[in-house]
């Protein structure tokens, strides 16, 4: 349908306007990070900003070297790759307050020459460590025959290694114990749960990561013997005389060989032979060694060995060549990690943008996250990211000409650090008396794991310790068998039974461990309730969903057996970073000698970030050495309040349906009423008597607005003609019209309008005018009163000279369709 009338487009565009201005209103208002770089047009999630970490609170450290070997077996792209590898791990460390050495290694042969070369020294992995660490790395690409022989001593690698791992710590502060903090025996260092708090702290684990591409080599090393013979036996004798050191002093053992002349039996009597102690007890990182078939494997074989040692989770991106972007997804129960970029050519250049689009920085904060970039000069850079936003994070890479034949590749080394959630049920639980333990995690910022998917291969146990009896150790599960209420809901849940012999207080620390993640283990302290105690309670917290700054119900349910008035304390606790919730009322009395149910609310803070809302609300006694009498949990989903379009958008669609459906019946019947006027088709005729003399067809677009105007001439000597006149309205031509009801006017120039019927003659000046063709105009359920005319002009009339219409001119005041007198106007 073609729109010519004005006001049916205007209509028109209303409507489009007022279904597309919702649209428009939510994405300008949806950009994430006003003012940040990248800005996506996606809608903002408010994201709580964390204060500033407590290095005590990220990954737990660890104390690792890496130990290279350089013998004469290695081509040079074998020891450059080796180097790269050695960066990656020393540069992608997640924890600030671990320790690192770089370490090469060949063999002794010459007067001069020493088995073994540290090139990087035991060095804290903070910031300026890691670009100490980026740096002297480097120095395994020079090999200098004088200083090194060409063989492979494993037993003075790991001799040295050892060594620095092990050398007490200089100053304070560096956040492990000094001395070795190992056993002997094979068990792990993660014990039983009998370590409660921060009261006991467990050794810092101590790795070495040997790469190698071959087998023990010392036939020309004077110190192992006086022949080749009696020197590798004697070389395999210390070997095995050094890994008994290193299980000694508890330092773990990770061989990775490459190439075709790896001795595995070799590689596997190291890893065997060292500490056998884990991280955790998570299949996978009790140390084991690896082969793989190149060095071009090693430095993903090694990232992942890392991974497994240090109780990480890798994630693999994506590889190109600059100018490209690559990808690497970071998951949501990730709270540390590090982006490691192997560039191998200083020249590349790193831009790092998170899941939202926008630029981080290298360093400093922004958005609640905390970065540091290390490496930007060398073949390796990473960057360390703390409470990382989760998605995919894209790196953009660019190289100058020259620099840009290399694949690029980046890898995500992350660990989720969990805050475990408690719920005893009941709150003080009775010597003798059997304990419901409800566990849920949270990240960092407060963040509730619900996808059960994220926790994977989780095993979840509990350990109740206390005075009067030795500790209780119990498994946690989600399997929705009793006492856990739901299989998948990522909530664990066990019971124990308080021993008959407790006396006073009561902790509980909680377990969990899974690839990749680990929990803090705070401890639950609580205390033994009398065996009749005066004051019970129960509590209930509606779950719903809610919008930051809106209310969630809750109950509580009170028996106070004691003969006086006991006032207790609704308290919140584990609360959501930028919840900022508020329980009213805050505190509530029960009568005495009965029970009383009362209601309260919860009020979520206006920078409530979304999702699940984490935390618990509890009730405490103050009267009863502010004993907890119940838990629960915050069973709270926040989600963001609707827009103005997804709370009209139904009214707005309607309201534009009408809108466009009224103007397509405006503009139908205004185009209607345009066919009925229009004129095409219909045929003049001049005539005079019974003799015609010309006839004119109107053709289409010659009638606009229903009007066609046309004269008469009348050559001298010739036969009058019609003629039309362009232009429509001047007074100077005589006009046929047809109005809204199809009925024909005639208006001669100069004169007034009378009414026509086609074939039926008109006068005009000296001639007769006869209409034909067209439309006919539509009947209605009354005729139009036609006057009869005289066919034949009065004198003074002229012909068609235009000189008036007085009397006699034949044409006199006639009648309208309608019956009403005209006098030249038109009537619609």
């Amino acid at each position: 349908m073609q729109w010519t009338n004005k006001g049916g487009a205007l209509l028109l565009a209303g409507a489009l306007l007022a279904l597309s201005g919702p649209f428009a209103a939510t994405t300008a208002s949806g950009v994430p990070g006003a003012g940040a770089p990248g800005g996506s047009g996606a809608r903002a999630v408010p994201r709580t900003a964390a204060a500033p970490a407590d290095p005590a609170d990220g990954p737990d450290p660890i104390d690792f070297a890496v130990v290279v070997d350089q013998s004469a077996s290695l081509a040079d792209k074998d020891l450059a790759r080796e180097t790269e590898a050695a960066a990656l791990l020393s540069q992608g460390e997640i924890s600030e307050r671990s320790r690192a050495a770089v370490i090469g290694f060949g063999s002794s042969e010459k007067p001069g020459q020493s088995p073994v070369r540290e090139v990087c020294p035991l060095v804290v992995v903070d910031a300026a460590g890691r670009e100490r660490l980026s740096d002297c790395v480097q120095e395994l690409e020079r090999r200098e025959a004088a200083r090194t022989g060409p063989g492979t001593d494993f037993p003075a690698a790991i001799r040295q290694a050892v060594t620095r791992l092990t050398e007490a710590k200089a100053g304070a502060g560096t956040g492990a114990e000094t001395g070795t903090g190992a056993e002997t025996g094979t068990g792990t260092e993660t014990g039983t749960g009998t370590e409660t708090g921060a009261e006991k702290k467990a050794p810092t684990p101590k790795v070495v990561f040997l790469l190698t591409d071959g087998k023990l080599d010392v036939k020309d090393s004077p110190e192992y013997g006086t022949d080749p013979e009696s020197r590798q036996s004697n070389g395999e004798k210390r070997l095995t005389e050094e890994l008994a050191r290193a299980r000694a002093a508890g330092v773990q053992i990770w061989p990775l060989g490459f190439g075709r002349e790896i001795d595995r039996a070799a590689l596997t009597a190291m890893a065997e032979g060292g500490y056998r102690g884990a991280c955790s007890e998570v299949p996978g990182s009790v140390p084991r060694m690896r082969v793989v078939d190149t060095s071009a494997e090693i430095d993903k074989a090694l990232q992942e060995t890392f991974a497994a040692a240090r109780c990480a989770r890798i994630a693999h991106g994506t590889v190109g060549k600059p100018p490209a972007d690559l990808t690497v997804t970071i998951p949501p129960i990730a709270t540390d990690g590090s982006l490691t970029v192997a560039k191998h050519d200083p020249k590349v250049q790193v831009t790092y943008f998170d899941p939202a689009g926008r630029k981080v920085p290298v360093r400093g904060e922004f958005d609640g996250s905390s970065f540091e970039v290390s490496g930007q000069n060398g073949p390796v850079e990473a960057l360390r990211v703390k409470n990382p936003l989760p998605g995919a994070w894209r790196v953009h890479i660019e190289a100058p000409e020259g620099h840009r034949d290399r694949e690029v590749a980046v890898r995500a080394l992350w660990q989720g650090r969990l805050r475990s959630t408690v719920v005893l049920d009941p709150a003080s639980p009775r010597a003798g008396e059997r304990v419901k333990v409800e566990v849920r995690m949270q990240t960092r910022r407060g963040v509730v794991i619900t996808d059960p998917r994220q926790l994977a291969g989780l095993t979840a146990a509990a350990d109740l310790t206390g005075e009067g009896f030795a500790p209780v150790a119990f498994r946690l599960a989600d399997d929705g068998k009793a006492p856990d209420a739901r299989a998948g809901d990522a909530r664990f849940t066990g019971t124990a039974t308080v021993p008959a012999s407790a006396t006073g207080t009561l902790e509980l620390v909680t377990r969990m461990e899974a690839p990749g993640i680990t929990s803090d283990r705070r401890p639950l302290r609580t205390s033994k309730a009398p065996d009749a105690p005066l004051v019970t309670a129960a509590l209930t917290v509606d779950g719903a969903a809610v919008h930051p700054g809106g209310t969630v119900r809750g109950t509580l349910d009170v028996t106070n057996n004691d003969s006086a008035p006991r006032t207790l304390r609704l308290a919140l606790a584990d609360q959501t970073p930028g919840a900022e919730l508020a329980v009213a009322p805050a505190t509530v009395t029960a009568p005495p000698n009965g029970s009383t149910r009362i209601p309260f609310t919860i009020t979520l803070g206006k920078g409530t970030p979304y999702g699940e809302l984490g935390g618990r609300v509890t009730v405490v006694d103050p009267a009863d050495g502010g004993r907890t009498l119940r838990g629960a949990f915050l069973n709270v989903r926040v989600e963001a309040p609707p827009t103005w379009w997804e709370r009209w958008w139904k009214a707005v669609v309607a309201g534009a349906v009408v809108v466009l459906v009224a103007g397509a019946l405006i503009g139908a019947r205004i185009l209607a009423r345009r066919r009925r006027r229009d004129l095409t088709g219909v045929t003049l005729e001049l005539r005079q008597g019974e003799r015609s003399h010309d006839s004119l067809t109107v053709r289409r677009g010659q009638s606009p607005g229903g009007a066609f105007a046309f004269a008469v001439d009348e050559p001298y000597g010739g036969p009058p003609t019609l003629r039309r006149v362009p232009g429509g309205g001047s007074s100077a031509a005589h006009v046929l019209r047809r109005n809204g009801a199809g009925d024909l006017l005639l208006r001669l120039r100069g004169g007034g309008q009378v009414p026509v019927r086609l074939g039926e003659p008109a006068g005009i000046g000296d001639h007769e005018l006869v209409v034909r063709g067209g439309r006919p105009a539509p009947r209605s359920g009354r005729s139009p009163s036609w006057p009869r005319r005289s066919r034949r002009p009065g004198p003074g009339t002229g012909g068609d000279t235009g000189r008036g219409s007085g009397p006699g001119s034949g044409i006199g005041p006639v009648q309208d369709p309608v019956g009403a007198p005209t006098d030249g106007t038109e009537h619609f």
